[in-house]
């Protein structure tokens, strides 16, 4: 018998979780979940210190901010309902609720990407031209940055909600991932979704700006830092300049294997595949606040303070 296709979108999907691992999924929730929770505290913690500590209202941290609420929109759209799969088995999901999954997904890895790089670019100015990165950043400056990288991921991922909405479907309604990724999503198609492909790959190149501007700030930046006199101070900026740098691999390498695995890994098995492209939206979320926030002294010792603070005020047991 052959494929039926449906005169318009199923009702609803099912999300299978990891295809290969179901019997280990119950196991595998609790690191899953653990680095959720370190990535929920941890950026909240960060936006709390910003919002409360006036000093913190400059470029550098007002981009860290926009960072960590991105990180706590993409962790959130998806590791609730990723859990519960884990925990529970296979899931419904509705079509629409899929579609607005995918939305936040792609368009807040966008918006992640767009931020990475806008830090690249303040660290760029605050480092080779120091006199000038107030002028050159101020905070409406930032703030329309921010806006334009928002914007830029919302126009980027709208298409891929219409193409997907004009798609003929079979019956067979089985998403062998844990969240509504595009590609995923478009396995199940029994049509052309040739447009599909070729628009994220269109998107891809979008993102690839990002990388090779990124690239091209931190290469200025390491060429200004090693002609510094003192070696400490030029070992210090090396340091942070190589943790920032393996920050922004981590978010970069998964999402690459993702899409180069969908369009030509065959050979890797599945669960690889969508393992990584799970870890692509905790790893990232859960180290930004470390390596950018608890490095980052200001917060760190407004931070410290408050702990110290509360010590102190604990009443004394009678």
């Amino acid at each position: 018998m052959g494929l039926v296709l449906t005169r318009s979108h199923p009702a609803t999907f099912v999300l299978v979780g990891i295809p290969g691992l179901q019997e280990h999924q119950f196991w595998i929730a609790f690191p899953f979940c653990i680095m959720y929770v370190v990535a929920i505290l941890g950026n909240g913690i960060v936006l709390f210190i910003i919002k409360i500590e006036p000093s913190l209202h400059e470029p550098m941290y007002l981009f860290l901010a926009m960072l960590a609420i991105t990180d706590l929109v993409l962790t959130t759209s998806t590791l609730p309902k990723m859990l519960t799969i884990f925990w529970q088995g296979p899931r419904e999901i509705s079509f629409h609720a899929c579609l607005a999954q995918m939305f936040f997904v792609h368009t807040f890895s966008s918006v992640e990407s767009g931020v990475l790089m806008t830090m690249a670019l303040d660290r760029y100015v605050a480092i080779c031209y120091p006199l000038q990165h107030s002028s050159i950043l101020s905070v409406p400056a930032v703030m329309t940055m921010g806006s334009l990288v928002l914007t830029r991921g919302v126009l980027l991922v709208i298409p891929f909600l219409f193409l997907i909405h004009r798609l003929p479907f079979c019956q067979h309604c089985l998403i062998l991932h844990s969240y509504c990724e595009h590609m995923a999503v478009v396995k199940l198609v029994c049509g052309d979704a040739q447009v599909n492909v070729i628009y994220g790959l269109f998107v891809v190149f979008m993102v690839g700006v990002d990388v090779f501007v990124i690239s091209v700030s931190y290469a200025m930046i390491l060429q200004a830092v090693l002609r510094l006199p003192d070696i400490d101070t030029r070992l210090k900026a090396v340091s942070t300049c190589a943790s920032h740098f393996c920050v922004i691999l981590a978010f970069y390498m998964p999402a690459l294997f993702t899409f180069l695995t969908h369009r030509f890994g065959h050979n890797v098995p599945h669960h690889v595949h969508i393992l990584m492209a799970n870890l692509y939206l905790l790893v990232p979320p859960m180290l930004n606040p470390i390596v950018y926030g608890v490095r980052t002294r200001e917060i760190r010792d407004r931070v410290l303070r408050i702990i110290q603070q509360n010590r102190y005020e604990q009443p004394v047991p009678v």
